[in-house]
């Protein structure tokens, strides 16, 4: 049988190359540090850092990066038994840019194709995805055959059990247009219980950026928890229960593309412990914070204790 995780991701994988220079464009960059990354691996590992005992299903290719990528998958304690290894693909590198604050170009080495969208039905343990607390999927893995297909199909396995999110992580670059990611995450909206993206994402899913109109639609096509992202003006967040708006956490930003991966696994955290809809957000807010902070993005996922003082707070949320 199948073990029981807290947490499945699926998704994108690969290797992040960073520069250690920040201000100046890759052409003068002179070191960079290698990192594992992909939205959906970052959430597993940061999921991991709270204890929560988290797998992600993908592919690298048989290369010298993705027996990195296990190992780094290893040392994070993320289960890496869903890897799978696709032969005629390259693992992916991703090279960023950081201008700070809040201009960090990202450079997608994704060519021919990413193992990760090579996802077929037969790859994913459906038995393992059913079991799971929280499964997790992105809009990134709706982009492209058989990622596509083998991800609303299980979807469809999970059935709305459980907490299952999707993550609408739209990138322009993946996609033909808008209008087509808007198709398919909408699919894909029928079968979650929590929906999580900024404001472009939402205008990419449900077609307005207007924060309350957006988690509207969104609790619309069925789902329990909208979250919306608001950038500076924080964090809103829509259930049963209400609405909720936490103001962002003061950071210097040093490198503002794991925030929302950090977001992630802290919501994660944050909804497994059972705590109100207003400390999720309000710890959630701070983790992303905290990896805004550092250059990396795996690397630098915080433990509880972290997010605790970067919230300047001496007890528990």
């Amino acid at each position: 049988m199948s073990p029981s995780f807290d947490l499945v991701t699926v998704g994108r994988i690969g290797v992040d190359i960073y520069p250690l220079q920040t201000g100046v464009g890759l052409e003068d960059v002179e070191t960079f540090g290698k990192y594992l990354g992909g939205t959906a691996t970052n959430v597993a590992v940061a999921a991991a850092r709270y204890g929560l005992r988290s797998a992600v299903m993908t592919k690298t290719g048989a290369d010298p990066f993705g027996r990195f990528i296990r190992r780094a998958l290893q040392g994070y304690g993320v289960d890496d038994r869903f890897v799978g290894t696709s032969a005629h693909l390259p693992t992916p590198v991703t090279f960023c840019e950081i201008f700070p604050p809040d201009d960090f170009p990202l450079y997608f080495y994704r060519f021919p194709k990413a193992p990760d969208l090579d996802l077929h039905p037969e790859d994913l343990d459906l038995d393992a995805i059913r079991a799971a607390k929280i499964f997790w999927v992105t809009g990134t893995g709706l982009s492209e055959e058989p990622s596509r297909s083998s991800t609303l199909a299980a979807l469809e396995v999970r059935g709305r059990n459980g907490i299952t999110v999707l993550d609408l992580d739209y990138r322009p670059m993946f996609w033909s247009s808008r209008e087509e990611a808007r198709g398919w995450m909408q699919q894909a909206l029928e079968h979650v219980t929590v929906a999580v993206g900024n404001l472009d994402e939402c205008d990419t899913a449900v077609g307005t950026r207007e924060p309350r109109a957006a988690a509207k639609a969104l609790r619309d096509k069925g789902v329990g928890l909208a979250v919306v992202k608001q950038g500076p003006k924080g964090v809103l967040a829509v259930d049963d229960s209400g609405e909720v708006e936490v103001p962002p956490v003061p950071v210097d930003v040093v490198n503002g593309l794991g925030a929302g991966d950090a977001f992630g696994g802290a919501l994660c955290h944050g909804l497994l412990a059972d705590w109100d809809t207003e400390r999720v957000m309000r710890f959630a807010n701070a983790a992303g914070a905290y990896v805004a902070g550092e250059i990396a993005c795996s690397d630098a996922m915080p433990t509880e204790e972290q997010v605790l003082r970067k919230l300047g707070e001496t007890q528990r949320v």
